[in-house]
């Protein structure tokens, strides 16, 4: 695990509209006056690797037929290939399924798997809980054990990650029912909410921000923080779809997330208020963090999502890294971006679960 230094730490910002700077920027300038890690030029190594999945990967993602039976045979194939990758040793893995019967069958199940640190240092006081990504249509907690397992190793805290209903068998809002349902267990089983954080990336990260607002409009106690990776936060895909031709994303294809968009959102369509997060009256909500690539085709809706959430009184603190690529993080092994990305989050729960700690204890003083 790479050592925390200095020059890791983010330096002072100008942040975008209603959007704030990171707590410890003016700390930062007194230590170093070199710039954020987010600012800096990309690594050989990740260039190369961002290169290498434009020429190989993109088109096939670009072209590739959207309709059920190719998009289930899509999912089986990323879940055998995630059989190859080898969890960190410095992790354990458990699966979960929980049916509710105490709850006479009004509550869903809860399936998935905890992520825990084999390491001395683990936390008691609170919970990540993680929702992957895959446009709602692949992936499963397996394909993202490389964020995961960082996650628990970097905060000490269990990771919790939801197998949620997917799409086109199960459109949304099946999935939210899930994510709801996986928040709701964790407060029933006595993790305090001021402890928690809701993560995701991409599609997860529209998940995550999406269960923020549910929590917040049914009255559930408010988690401490939630963090966005690469959130595909628009699903009409009118943002990213106008930043096709002005970046080289190396893998993402708004064409085809536009294709995926139509089976996710099912017969309802888009008028479902849960999927429009730049229209969600976002309310007393916890705090963000949202890291995006500076060469994706989502960036623009992660800045007019942190916008629309600074617009709206939200704490929010933006991290553009300069020239990455969607859900870097994932690759935190072997890229020096990825794994300065995860200690940022880090940096982040720390402090999110402290301030919401504190203000829960002033409060029942």
């Amino acid at each position: 695990m790479d050592p925390i230094t200095a020059s890791d730490l983010p330096a002072e910002v100008t942040p975008l509209p209603g959007v704030t700077a990171p707590r410890h920027a003016a700390t930062q300038q007194a230590v170093s006056p070199r710039t954020q890690p987010f600012d800096r030029r990309p690594t050989v190594r990740s260039r190369a690797i961002s290169e290498a999945l434009r020429l190989g990967l993109r088109p096939f993602i670009h072209y590739a037929p959207s309709h059920a039976r190719s998009l289930r045979t899509a999912r089986s194939t990323v879940d055998a290939a995630a059989l190859l990758m080898r969890p960190s040793r410095q992790v354990r893995i458990k699966p979960l399924l929980d049916p509710r019967v105490e709850t006479g069958g009004e509550e869903r199940p809860v399936v998935g798997e905890w992520v825990t640190s084999r390491r001395g240092e683990r936390r008691a006081d609170g919970a990540i809980l993680y929702l992957h990504g895959g446009a709602y249509v692949v992936c499963s907690p397996r394909t993202h054990r490389e964020i995961t397992s960082r996650l628990t190793l970097e905060t000490g805290l269990p990771v919790l990650v939801p197998r949620y209903r997917m799409a086109p068998e199960h459109p949304f809002p099946a999935p939210l029912e899930d994510a709801v349902a996986a928040y709701r267990w964790l407060l029933a089983r006595g993790v305090p909410a001021s402890g928690i954080i809701i993560a995701g990336d991409s599609a997860g990260g529209h998940l995550a921000a999406s269960l923020t607002g549910e929590i917040c409009r049914t009255g559930l106690p408010r988690p401490a923080g939630t963090v966005l990776y690469s959130p595909w936060v628009d699903l009409t895909c009118e943002l990213s779809t106008a930043e096709q031709g002005r970046v080289r994303d190396p893998y993402i294809s708004a064409h085809a997330a536009r294709r995926v968009a139509r089976l996710v959102v099912g017969p309802a369509g888009f008028d479902d208020p849960r999927l429009a997060l730049l229209t969600c009256a976002w309310g007393e909500v916890s705090p963000f963090l949202i890291q995006v690539g500076g060469s994706e085709v989502l960036r623009p809706e992660a800045e007019a999502f942190a916008e629309a959430l600074g617009r709206a009184g939200v704490s929010c603190e933006l991290q553009v890294w300069k020239g990455q690529m969607h859900v870097f993080q994932i690759l935190n092994r072997v890229l020096p971006e990825a794994s300065a990305a995860m200690r940022e989050t880090a940096r982040f729960v720390r402090d999110s679960i402290a301030a919401a700690s504190s203000a829960e204890s002033e409060a029942v003083a």
